[in-house]
């Protein structure tokens, strides 16, 4: 699995004749598809070389990273953070330049192909690079993010994935992603998608959809790309642990830009939108392109975060058309419990399967945490996974492999 974190901090005062010398520490804080980052970047310029080192924290966890490919180029600055993550090695790059007072750095950070953000870092007091950088001073949290009160229920509903469980085996048949296109009416122009093909395909034999969508700062290749769901599902296949199944992966930004790029936060709306791209064009589109079971029993709808939000407000309120929901780690763009379930009997009724879940040390558990609570005194069937984790792919990865084994029963 493969993970990123980039970052970018430096600058250069735009002088006529010269640069500022950025040495010194440098802070910043800014939220992050994996969550609240707190960051404390330590330079040393020597001309036009940059080197130094970044400090980061996140939900408790620090870090220590060295950085590369430091250049000074006038007002422009730009370095790697390498992050290694599961003996993955995921590059983050930063590119930005100094503000007129020398004091604030508004850069760009790319975290691989996974997002893109803009952020600004503080010139703190000045350092060394052999001189440890100062922690930075405390933040608020951001609103999003909550302390973490474990109660009772907060527990795992089924023992976590073995290991090797997203790990390509040999020995087995592999199934194939594709990258199509489809015709958006809602959206206004063609969009992108990725589709999972069990092994063996064959367009004699209908099978299941699971649609399983992203989180805020990803895209129709932010699965494939950090939980390789294509793994996980061949090795269920080859186990006789899971049905055969088709996997769509949209991009769930329903926008003509639909990248993640700039200010992800602001084409939250666009999630919402996505709600009818995916009902009047994308399902339409895939049933008529593959040999797909087309009844409300044989289509799943699943999805980390923003996804996982999306999942529960689209699957809770289309129970003609989906009858199996899941939600890993809902964000808080998921509506309140009251609004998904106004009519409890009517989901007991229809869904086969209710899933919610997320990490125990995840700043955003109280959105599954409420959800869980109020489905539990009005009697709706569900099941409420909490497991060891934060907000990230080692929670989503295991839930997959889960949920997957639960569904088209």
């Amino acid at each position: 699995m493969k993970t990123s974190i980039t970052l970018l901090a430096v600058a250069l005062w735009p002088g006529l004749m010269f640069a500022a010398d950025v040495t010194g520490t440098w802070t910043s804080e800014f939220d992050s598809q994996i969550g609240r980052q707190n960051y404390t970047y330590t330079f040393k310029q020597d001309g036009t070389n940059l080197t130094g080192k970044a400090n980061s924290e996140i939900n408790g966890q620090k870090r220590e990273a060295g950085l590369k490919e430091g250049k000074v180029d006038g007002d422009a600055i730009s370095f790697v953070e390498l992050l290694n993550f599961q003996d993955n090695e995921i590059r983050i790059a930063y590119t930005g330049k100094l503000s007129t007072n020398s004091e604030t750095i508004k850069f760009t950070r790319k975290v691989g192909d996974f997002a893109s953000e803009e952020i600004e870092a503080k010139r703190g007091p000045a350092a060394s690079a052999e001189t440890p950088a100062a922690s930075p001073e405390p933040q608020t949290p951001h609103s999003a993010w909550q302390p973490i009160v474990l109660t009772p229920d907060d527990k795992p509903a089924f023992p976590h994935a073995p290991e090797g469980f997203d790990q390509v085996r040999d020995g087995i048949a592999h199934g194939k992603i594709e990258k199509v296109e489809y015709n958006s009416k809602t959206v206004g122009n063609r969009r992108k998608t990725l589709v999972y093909l069990p092994p063996g395909y064959a367009t004699g034999t209908q099978y299941p959809v699971l649609y399983l969508l992203h989180g805020i700062g990803g895209d129709e290749e932010e699965w494939h790309h950090f939980g390789h769901p294509e793994v996980i599902l061949d090795n269920l296949i080859a186990s006789q642990k899971i049905v055969p199944m088709i996997v769509v992966l949209p991009n769930g930004r329903a926008q003509p830009n639909d990248r993640a790029e700039g200010n992800i936060m602001a084409s939250a709306p666009a999630f919402a939108v996505f709600e009818q791209d995916l009902l009047k064009d994308l399902i339409p589109f895939i049933e008529s392109k593959y040999s797909v079971k087309t009844n409300r029993e044989s289509r799943a709808l699943a999805g980390l975060s923003m996804g996982g939000g999306q999942a529960l407000n689209f699957g809770l309120a289309q129970l003609d058309t989906f009858a199996w929901v899941g939600a890993f780690s809902p964000a808080p763009n998921t509506k309140p419990p009251e609004e998904l379930a106004p009519d409890p009997a009517q989901v007991n009724q229809k869904l086969k399967l209710l899933w919610i879940s997320g990490g125990d040390h995840d700043g955003l558990l109280y959105i599954g945490q409420r959800t869980h609570v109020y489905f539990k005194e009005k009697k709706v069937t569900h099941v409420w996974q909490v497991e060891p984790g934060v907000h990230d792919f080692n929670v989503w990865k295991n839930d997959l492999y889960l949920f997957s084994q639960l569904i088209f029963r």
